[in-house]
């Protein structure tokens, strides 16, 4: 089902861009969980080739012989001098840079680097005949962004200088919302041939320059669903064909007959497509929603709530008590409410259908708009289905949800987050996920032996080192229950605990939440994308509110982090 310990190794993407990632799954430390977080990213470069030198007017007569001999000084410095650079992106905000400064004859040289936001540092060498110096240095941004790095050698011998310059970007990116549009339905030929995705087979979903998404996005959000099933099978995505169909977790899974959403966040290749592999051994319809996408630029940043139920329609709750309508729709005030600030661009939600009479779907879209052509939830008679939703927030500050069935049902919505240019809380996504959870497999990332998850219990990850402080604002986490003996939901918290704490045996327990992050039923396989904080120390719990014991997945799909902070 695709469900199996993988690991992120390092693997190439289009362009000079490379990654390279920390083994998640078998026996992480503590270096190995903070090592998710310093997982490289592009690499940008400037050749010695694009050394530029300049000399002072009679610098070739006080050089060396060689110099004097040269008819052009400006030429003599550029043979002497050579700059090449090399700069690694590192987490949120962070640049690691390589300086290598090579001459072909002895020189003194003081070295200034200009960072791009107004910051220097220096550092002198002595280089030797047909030599090179090497230097690493790194940087912190304060915001995220493009920035211009200009290396400057001087020699202090005939004041000529070289330079060489490069232009990086952040890894942390922040979002813009996006009013749901359909990118991708095979069975309409929308973004790809109208036509089933063949067993063991891939699409490519052009993403960068669809609909409104502009070029040079570095990720997308997106509601993926499978449909049309006629065997069990999984989805993988990526910026790349080969990592897709390579994969070792999946994003979505599914049975026969089923038709399974999952919100994903996945990365986009520097040729602005995303590829999704069908992994199961039958064909299948797949549609994707865009709903907002990353950019290395200011947008907006993410701010994590804990999860609060702003609408439940069984208890009147947020709006009119009795169930939806078949094709009827009710708004929700954010904006302002449950810790949402006005001024939100977009909300994260976690929404639930329940009791439905008939087979439909859930759309949430902004208020004050038409209905799109998109689906959020797909259900059956009498089931309850939960699915993770991106929403951007109207003008008036408030989004609409509409019940796409001919017949009534009953709606939660929990709140989890929200995107506001207020925040400056930026994602960091990498190539492919870090599985640090399977519970039917031993070495997992808090060193557990294989065991399904008891019910009424809870599981506890800590997802940064022994740390009093956690740096990280918020995890993206898509989880996964699978080989379940009955009814129940999941719910996803932070811990209040230290690492520590539960080390030494002096942790507390925490209180058990009542909100749900995704619903099952007996024999089901359900997946849902989890965004959520984690406590003082870095820990997120995982609680079975079933009756039954289950198996639980958990793949690192990306985390939110303050630049500078």
């Amino acid at each position: 089902m695709g469900l199996v310990p993988g690991t992120a190794s390092a693997v190439s993407v289009s362009g000079a861009t490379t990654f390279g990632a920390a083994t998640a799954g078998a026996k992480a430390s503590g270096a190995d969980r903070e090592a998710v977080r310093k997982v490289k990213g592009r690499t940008y470069s400037s050749p010695a080739e694009r050394t530029v030198a300049t000399v002072p007017s009679g610098a070739a007569a006080k050089g060396s012989a060689r110099a004097q001999q040269a008819p052009d000084a400006a030429t003599a410095a550029d043979q002497r001098l050579r700059v090449t650079l090399t700069a690694y992106a590192e987490g949120v905000d962070t640049i690691n840079l390589e300086s290598v400064v090579a001459s072909q004859e002895y020189a003194l040289v003081d070295v200034v680097i200009a960072w791009g936001d107004g910051t220097t540092d220096t550092y002198d060498a002595s280089v030797m005949p047909r030599d090179f110096d090497l230097h690493r240095a790194t940087h912190r941004y304060a915001a995220i962004g493009s920035y211009e790095i200009k290396v400057t050698v001087k020699d202090s011998a005939t004041g000529g200088e070289a330079e060489n310059k490069l232009t990086v970007a952040t890894e942390g990116t922040e979002f813009t919302a996006h009013e749901p549009k359909r990118l991708l339905d095979t069975r309409e030929g929308i973004g790809a041939a109208r036509a089933k995705v063949g067993a063991r087979s891939s699409v490519a979903l052009k993403v960068a320059g669809a609909g409104k998404v502009p070029a040079g996005v570095r990720s997308v959000v997106l509601n993926l669903t499978v449909t049309n099933t006629t065997a069990p099978g999984h989805v993988s995505a990526a910026q790349e064909k080969e990592l897709a169909e390579n994969a070792q977790t999946s994003v979505l899974n599914y049975v026969a007959g089923q038709s399974v959403p999952n919100l994903v966040i996945v990365p986009v290749g520097e040729d602005g497509y995303v590829h999704l592999f069908n992994a199961g051994w039958a064909s299948v319809d797949l549609l994707a929603d865009v709903t907002g996408y990353f950019t290395a630029s200011k947008a907006a940043g993410y701010g994590a709530l804990a999860p609060t139920r702003v609408v439940d329609t069984r208890e009147g709750q947020g709006t009119a008590k009795g169930q939806v309508p078949g094709y009827g729709s009710f708004d929700i005030g954010i904006a302002g409410r449950a810790g949402v600030p006005a001024g939100a661009t977009a909300v994260a939600l976690n929404l639930t259908v329940t009791n439905p009479r008939s087979a439909g779907h859930l759309t949430a879209y902004p208020a004050g708009k038409t209905a799109p052509t998109t689906s959020n939830v797909n259900f059956v008679a009498g089931q309850t289905v939960a699915n993770a939703v991106i929403v951007p927030v109207g003008a008036d500050g408030k989004i609409t949800v509409r019940n796409g069935g001919w017949n009534p049902a009953d709606v939660v919505v929990d709140v989890v987050g929200y995107y506001s240019p207020q925040s400056r809380s930026a994602l960091v996504v990498p190539p492919v996920p870090f599985r640090i959870l399977d519970t039917r497999e031993n070495g997992s990332w808090n060193e557990r032996p294989a065991s399904p998850l008891p019910p009424r219990s809870k599981e506890w990850l800590g997802l940064e080192g022994d740390t009093p402080a956690a740096e990280v604002d918020a995890w993206a986490l898509n989880t996964t229950v699978t080989n379940t003996g009955g009814d129940g939901f999941l719910s996803v918290a932070p811990d209040p605990n230290l690492w520590s704490d539960y080390v030494l045996g002096k942790n507390v327990q925490p209180q058990r939440p009542v909100s749900s992050a995704l619903n099952w039923t007996a024999g089901a396989t359900v997946p849902n994308l989890v965004q959520t904080s984690g406590g003082k120390g870095g820990i997120v719990d995982f609680w079975n509110q079933g009756w039954s014991f289950i198996d639980l997945v958990v793949d690192l799909t990306g985390f939110y982090e303050t630049p500078g902070a």
